[in-house]
């Protein structure tokens, strides 16, 4: 039993930064603390991906065989573009953290709020 688990050490591996990342989301109040769980996130699906396409005994498909097992290419070329796409939504991410700082001068997301309800609270008893 603990060989078992043991032996699938990379999907712990990908479970536990999943979680991580997952609280660094949800639980922190910091922006740029979010985007970094996001990215950790990403990081902890890469790896599950890669380690779902690993076949027992297989090789990188190279050159051509007969009666050799080989390893699936394809989840390895899906991760660079999903990789791709990943660094394309920090960028965006942190373009609109910018933006966000220079509106209401930081980017802890409860004063965020607050600076935008007192807004809308102004806003409502100059027009009613």
């Amino acid at each position: 039993m603990i060989e078992f688990i043991l032996g699938k050490y990379n999907y712990w591996i990908c479970i536990a930064l999943m979680m991580v990342g997952f609280y660094g989301m949800i639980a922190k109040e910091n922006l740029i603390k979010k985007i970094i769980g996001m990215n950790i996130f990403q990081t902890a699906v890469f790896l599950f991906y890669i380690s779902m396409s690993k076949v027992h005994g297989g090789t990188a498909p190279i050159e051509w065989h007969h009666a050799v097992v080989y390893d699936n290419p394809l989840p390895h070329v899906l991760i660079l573009t999903a990789i791709v796409v990943g660094v394309s939504t920090t960028a965006v991410a942190l373009a609109l953290v910018i933006q966000i700082y220079q509106k209401y001068g930081t980017i802890e997301e409860n004063r965020i709020l607050e600076l935008n309800r007192i807004e809308e609270e102004k806003n409502l008893e100059m027009n009613g």
